[in-house]
């Protein structure tokens, strides 16, 4: 899924980064979540958010994960089929004109 060396885990230090129980504090430097009453860990806790909408699951940051994009070649000129039927398939020979 993600390669470890090239993800960023999302932290309670971010400025983007809100408790949904808004329990988050911190105590001695550390996040500390006053619900659960341990240290805030963001990849299990359900009520972690982030602002942008950014937070993806196992708390990985999704702003410092590079998109990888696909040029998609447009297809060659198409050219409609016309289909005919009765007296005209006799004539041509053909059910497809081009």
């Amino acid at each position: 899924m993600f390669r470890l060396s090239t993800v960023k885990f999302c932290s309670p230090k971010c400025r983007f980064f809100r408790c949904g129980k808004h329990a988050l504090t911190f105590r001695r430097g550390e996040p500390w979540c006053t619900w659960t009453d341990e240290r805030c860990d963001v990849a299990n806790c359900t009520y972690a958010l982030c602002i942008k909408r950014r937070l993806l699951p196992n708390g990985v940051c999704g702003e410092a994960i590079k998109r990888r994009t696909v040029e998609v070649k447009p297809e060659e000129e198409f050219t409609p089929i016309l289909r005919v039927r009765g007296k005209t398939i006799k004539k041509l020979g053909d059910k497809e004109l081009l």
